[in-house]
């Protein structure tokens, strides 16, 4: 009897509660044995009108669960002042999910990791006297218990917990401490059993997880995260079910660093083996990344673009083949969860990294099996006894109903690849500027003082990137007057001038360099100015909290020839927070009031400006971007909305020992330093507007460049899905679709035979088909999607050889 392929997801009804318990290994819900697949889609990193959107195509790719971090440096900017608004909305972002009838695993935390700025800890913690991170310290225990006392106590008066019919079916409690815990000793084996005692202390009637937690305490539940998680992770307690909190999908992007690209079929390769290896949940890191809106991204050095070639990419679109691809084994691993769930398994070593693995339905006989080839580039003919002989390729897993009829092969990827574009738009800048105010700054007038140089995390509590270090130094006649300036900085970027005179700018990915320049002193009191930039905190390892940023104890020293020194480290030194045009809003003001601004002589590469422009939205639903090409580095405001830091002169290379290339090949170990692409570009050239952010009458873009840019070369565009391919073999179904609402408007090419090349270079191969363009033009044209079967009685004769293995190319316009 052949499964019925389908996806059985139940709808949650507000008024029905849920009981989740475990035991045995399965995860139960309502007593009842289940596989679940999830996705992590965070809430701050994308708008509370993208949120039904991403949810709904989450759960039509075949998801049930939706997971997510809880930030508390988003929630908590300062100590008991507290922001649940907008894309902060975490009750709204919860009932969104519960809408769309699925789950929700909440991670509260509140150490989130997530590339997210300081791991998602408040700065202001950092400031608390006495205070140590993630160890067993009163005070910020206090806090931890405080912050997550909050977030429960908000999510049961919402009745948003399973067992009050809500979709929350799962909490986490701290996060990948298990990977750092090592130097913090003892007192860290106390905190993390003080963490599962807090935990259950919230009773919230669900389980609760630890990843990545060896020695999580029980009831905790221990879990998995990686590219992999197989047969190498068991759970600490045979209760307790196999869970994979985050499948690693891609890899972030840092600045000056390529893109990582996570191929579908080594996806869906970790997935299959992972449920083979007796999973229960599965999840997604990330299905849906987004943006780091605003100073949110860690690092440092992290892009604003959280895409992480997800599923979903940053814009919402689908990342095919990546989104089709899995959404085809999901329909499979569903359609098998009544047998998979009851654990009666055999597993046959065939040959060296072969396995083949046998779940019995034990009321029926009927079985589901997978079959894995984990070699790495050697492809395999296993013979199944009474089943025959079956063809597997390297690096793969079958599923075969019965053992003998292939359903799924994760090498096999018959979805469409969607080509997407950027479309330049009709939206016409005119600009005006104004300079950032430096009187003050460049005659070393701050608002404070101190005989140090201080730590910026302390002074500025992360309200800026910018902090001001001026001091003023007396040369006599004794002190060469052609001297060298050296700044050594923790901070990441530096930019220097003496006696009101810019001298230079620079920079450091991993943080903390010398800075070294000629300057031309004069006799008498010199003023020197500093301003260090934080391009995103440190937000992972042991200790990171303590990791400093800015100048702190330098030195600074001017030294003249025959290396004489004058230490200026211990000056007083005068400090300001913050720009001048943060401070004043001017991303904020109305275009109304020109006088501030002027239209004339627009600077080009000038240093410290600001530049503001006026424009209609581009037409349309597709997503905006804006090409930031010709620009330095800086922030990028929309009608007052941050999206986040640019850096277009940030250009990407590949790390030393590696290259870029147009192609990857999918087999072995994923690893971050595999599949990198776009070396020679800019790291990050296009931001994402989401269209919430704009309105139908006149908006305001606001720069700020520290470096020097062009802003007429800034421009709006809209990523539209140009062309659609698709590429299945016979016997199966190939779906071909445009999104948002656009239909196939021509079929460019299309071959079922033996077609070669890929996408966008397609050619016919030595035989095919005769009708198979006018079969393809006929089901397609004039439509949002298509279904063919690939079937050779569809398109007519060939002259294919029997033994030829023939398949349908496709390439549609959209």
């Amino acid at each position: 009897m052949l499964l019925v392929l389908g996806l059985t997801l139940f709808s949650l009804s507000p008024s029905r509660a849920t009981e989740v318990s475990y035991d045995k290994g399965q995860l139960l819900i309502n007593g009842e044995p289940r596989i679940l697949l999830s996705g992590s889609i965070h809430y701050p990193r994308s708008t509370v009108e993208m949120w039904p959107d991403l949810i709904q195509k989450a759960k039509e790719g075949g998801l049930d669960t939706i997971e997510t971090y809880v930030f508390w440096n988003a929630h908590e900017p300062h100590r008991r002042e507290y922001n649940f608004k907008g894309n902060l909305d975490l009750v709204r972002f919860l009932k969104t999910v519960q809408e769309a009838g699925l789950y929700a695993i909440l991670r509260i935390g509140p150490y989130a990791c997530a590339e997210w700025n300081y791991g998602g800890f408040p700065v202001w913690l950092h400031n608390l006297p006495g205070v140590k991170f993630r160890t067993d310290n009163q005070v910020f225990k206090d806090e931890m218990q405080n912050f997550t006392t909050l977030i429960v106590d908000m999510i049961k008066k919402e009745k948003l917990l399973a067992p009050q019919g809500g979709p929350i079916i799962l909490t986490q409690i701290e996060n990948e401490y298990g990977n750092i815990m090592g130097p913090y000793g003892e007192e860290g084996q106390r905190y993390i059993q003080w963490c599962a005692k807090m935990a259950e202390s919230q009773n919230t009637g669900i389980p609760w997880l630890m990843c990545q937690q060896e020695n999580a305490p029980q009831p905790m539940i221990n879990t998995c995260n990686g590219f992999y998680c197989d047969w190498n992770f068991k759970p600490n307690n045979p209760k307790s079910p196999k869970m994979w909190t985050e499948n690693w999908t891609g890899w972030f992007i840092g600045w000056g660093l390529p893109f990582h690209q996570r191929a579908a079929e080594d996806v869906a390769f970790a997935v299959a083996h992972f449920f083979q290896s007796g999973g229960v949940l599965q999840n997604y890191y990330m299905y849906h990344g987004g943006t780091n809106f605003g100073r949110t991204s860690g690092g440092p050095y992290i892009t604003t673009s959280y895409d992480y070639d997800a599923p979903l990419d940053e814009y919402g679109l689908l990342n095919q083949p990546k989104w089709g691809h899995l959404k085809r084994l999901h329909e499979v691993i569903k359609s098998a969860e009544k047998i998979l769930v009851q654990q009666l398994v055999t597993h046959k070593d065939i040959e060296s990294n072969v396995v083949l693995s046998t779940f019995i339905n034990n009321s029926t006989g009927n079985s589901i099996c997978f079959l894995s080839n984990v070699n790495n580039n050697k492809d395999v003919i296993v013979d199944l006894q009474n089943n025959g002989k079956y063809f597997l390729p390297a690096w793969s897993v079958s599923i075969l109903v019965n053992c003998n009829k292939e359903v799924y092969n994760t090498a096999k990827v018959s979805t469409q690849i969607s080509l997407k574009t950027k479309k330049p738009s009709n939206v016409e800048l005119s600009w005006v500027w104004k300079a950032e105010p430096l009187k003050d700054t460049l005659k070393g007038m701050g608002t404070f003082t101190a005989t140090k140089l201080l730590e910026q995390k302390a002074t500025t509590i992360d309200a800026s990137d910018y902090q001001w270090y001026m001091t003023r130094v007396d040369i006599d006649a004794s002190f060469p007057k052609n001297a060298t300036l050296r700044v050594n900085t923790t901070g990441h970027v530096l930019h220097v001038y003496v006696n009101k005179k810019r001298i230079g700018s620079d920079w450091r990915s991993g943080g903390g360099f010398v800075f070294e320049k000629p300057v031309n002193l004069k006799k008498g009191v010199n003023l020197i100015s500093l301003l260090s930039v934080t391009v995103g905190l440190t937000n992972y390892g042991s200790f990171f909290d303590l990791v400093p940023s800015g100048i702190v104890g330098g030195p600074v020293q001017l030294i003249g020839s025959g290396n004489v020194t004058k230490d200026i480290s211990l000056n007083e030194w005068s400090y300001k927070i913050g720009l001048n045009g943060e401070n004043k809003q001017f991303y904020g003001d109305n275009l109304s009031r020109k006088n501030k601004w002027t239209s004339e002589g627009l600077p080009i590469n000038r240093p410290m400006t600001w530049y503001k422009t006026t424009f209609k939205a581009p037409l349309g639903r597709n997503p905006v971007v804006i090409d930031m090409q010709g620009m330095s580095k800086g922030h990028a405001w929309i009608n007052g909305h941050s999206l986040g830091r640019f850096w277009p002169t940030m250009i990407a290379q590949a790390p030393k020992g590696y290259s870029c290339s147009d192609t990857c090949d999918y087999r072995g170990n994923y690893h971050d330093h595999k599949c990198f692409s776009n070396c020679g570009n800019p790291s990050q050239r296009w931001y994402h507007v989401p269209r919430s952010f704009l309105s139908d009458e006149d908006n305001t873009l606001v720069l700020f460049d520290e470096m020097g840019g062009n802003p007429t070369q800034v421009s709006f565009q809209t990523v539209i899905v140009g062309k659609t391919c698709g590429n299945a073999y016979e016997g199966n179904t190939l779906e071909l679709s445009c999104q948002d609402g656009q239909t196939i408007s021509a079929i460019e090419f299309a071959s079922f035979g033996d077609p070669q090349g890929k996408c966008g270079s397609f050619k016919k191969g030595s035989c095919d088909a005769t009708n198979t363009l006018s079969v393809l033009e006929t089901a397609c044209v004039g439509k949002e999607s298509c279904l063919i079967n690939v079937l050779e009685a569809n398109f007519g004769s060939n002259s294919c050889s029997l033994n030829t293995p023939k398949r349908l190319a496709v390439q549609a316009i959209c």
